[in-house]
C-alpha cells in the first residue's frame, strides 16, 4: 500500500506503508508515517496499491484514518471501495478540517483518440497524470477497463473513467508509454471533462507517432492544453451577467491583442494561433485567435492582426502562453512580439519573442508595460 498527500504548499512523495505499529487488531492495521513539514494544510490523500503482480488481485478498504501525533488533530472516512488488480488501482478522497470547506471527488471522462492503440493494447502499457491548479490525480491506467470503444476506417477512440478530487482548471497531461515488443503508436488527441456535465471539453492535441522499443526506457510526453470546449450557456455567461447584475460586469474587461509576425521569408502561418494571458490576480482561459480585425487571413509575413476579448479582469499582466495546433499547409511561424492592452487599466503590456514557434506553447515575460 502506497500514499501521497497533497497539502497547501505542494506534495509528498510516495509514501509506503512499511512501520507497522505493534498493536493490531483484526482487519486493522495501523502505520507510523513522516510527512515533510512544508507541505501546509493538507487537502487530499491518494491511496493505492503499488504493485500487485505479486501479491493479491483486490484490495478491500473500508476506513480510513489519519491523526497527527503532534497536535492530534484527527481525520476520519468511511470508504467502503475495492481496488482490483484489472481496474484503477487509486482512490483519492479530500480530507476535510473543521471551519475549512473540502473539495468534491469528481468522474473524469477520459477520451482516447487514435489511429492503432486498440490493436495494440495487450502489447502497450500506458499511462496519463491529470494535472489541474488543484493537483494532479497521479499515473492512472490508460488501457485496462476500456469503455465505449469506436473503430473507423483510419480512426479509433475508447473512454476511460477517473475518479479523482476535483482538480480545477486542466493544465496538461503527462503520458507514459512502454510496450513489451517493438511498435509504432499513433494519438491524435485526448478529450477530458467532468462526468456529469456536458462542458467544459479540455482538449489536449498530440498527432504524434511514437515509436516504442521494448528495449528501451518508457516514453514521457508532456501535452499541454491546446483549447477548451466551452457550452453555449457558458460562452453567454458574461453578456447575461452584464445585463443582470452589474457588479459582475464591473469583474470583466476588455483586453487588446496586437499580433505582430515577423517580416522574413516563412515567417507567416496558417495554422490555429490560441493564447492564455496570467496576471498577479488570475489567468484567463483559453482563447482562439481567428478573427482579426485587420485581415481576413491572420498571422501573414510582416503584418500585424488585432483581436478583442472579453474575460475576468486578472490584475497587472506578466506572461502568456501562446502557441498553435501545427496544422495548415505552412504552420511555420515567427512570432516577432505580443502587445496586449487591458482597456480597463489603459495600460500596455508588450511581450518579446523573435523567434520561431512550433505547435508547442510557449512562454514569453513582459519586459515592461506603459
Amino acid at each position: 500500500v502506497v500514499m501521497v498527500f497533497y497539502g497547501s504548499k505542494g506534495k509528498s512523495n510516495p509514501v509506503f506503508m512499511e512501520n507497522r505499529v505493534d498493536h493490531q487488531t483484526k482487519n486493522q492495521i495501523t502505520y507510523d508515517i513522516h510527512l515533510p513539514s512544508d507541505l501546509g494544510m493538507l487537502f487530499k490523500v491518494r491511496l493505492g496499491l503499488q504493485s500487485l503482480e505479486n501479491s493479491i488481485s483486490q484490495l478491500s478498504l473500508h476506513h480510513f484514518k489519519i491523526q497527527n501525533t503532534s497536535t492530534l488533530d484527527t481525520f476520519s472516512l468511511t470508504i467502503n471501495k475495492t481496488l482490483f488488480l484489472n481496474g484503477d488501482r487509486w482512490i483519492e478522497f479530500p480530507i476535510q478540517w473543521p471551519l475549512k470547506e473540502a473539495l468534491s471527488v469528481v468522474t473524469y471522462h477520459l477520451t482516447v483518440f487514435s489511429r492503432n492503440i486498440l490493436s495494440e493494447r495487450n502489447l502497450v502499457h500506458m499511462t496519463a497524470c491529470i494535472y489541474g491548479t488543484h493537483g494532479d490525480t497521479g499515473d492512472r491506467s490508460l488501457l485496462r477497463p476500456l469503455q465505449n470503444v469506436q473503430h473507423g476506417e483510419e480512426n479509433e477512440s475508447f473512454l476511460v473513467i477517473v475518479d479523482a478530487v476535483e482538480l480545477g482548471e486542466l493544465d496538461k497531461i503527462v503520458l507514459l508509454i512502454s510496450s513489451k515488443t517493438d511498435c509504432k503508436l499513433n494519438i491524435k488527441k485526448l478529450h477530458v471533462k467532468e462526468a456529469a456535465k456536458e462542458h467544459p471539453i479540455y482538449v489536449f492535441e498530440m498527432n504524434g507517432e511514437f515509436s516504442v522499443d521494448a528495449n528501451k526506457p518508457e516514453i514521457q510526453r508532456d501535452i499541454p492544453r491546446s483549447f477548451v470546449i466551452r457550452g453555449d450557456k457558458q460562452k453567454n455567461d458574461l453578456d447575461n451577467n452584464s445585463n443582470k447584475d452589474g457588479s459582475q460586469a464591473r469583474n470583466v474587461t476588455e483586453y487588446t491583442i496586437k499580433v505582430y509576425t515577423g517580416d522574413k521569408r516563412g515567417a507567416g502561418t496558417d495554422a490555429n494561433v490560441h493564447i492564455i494571458l496570467f496576471g498577479n490576480e488570475d489567468k484567463s482561459e483559453v482563447f482562439q485567435l481567428t478573427q482579426s480585425l485587420e485581415h481576413q487571413n491572420p498571422f501573414e509575413r510582416g503584418k500585424v492582426d488585432t483581436f478583442k476579448i472579453k474575460t475576468k479582469k486578472l490584475g497587472s499582466l506578466y506572461s502568456i502562453e501562446i502557441g498553435h495546433n501545427g496544422k495548415g499547409f505552412a504552420s511555420g511561424w515567427f512570432l516577432e512580439k505580443v502587445e496586449i492592452t487591458d482597456v480597463s487599466r489603459n495600460s500596455v503590456y508588450c511581450f518579446y519573442c523573435n523567434r520561431s514557434v512550433d505547435q508547442s506553447i510557449i512562454t514569453l515575460y513582459t519586459l515592461f508595460s506603459f
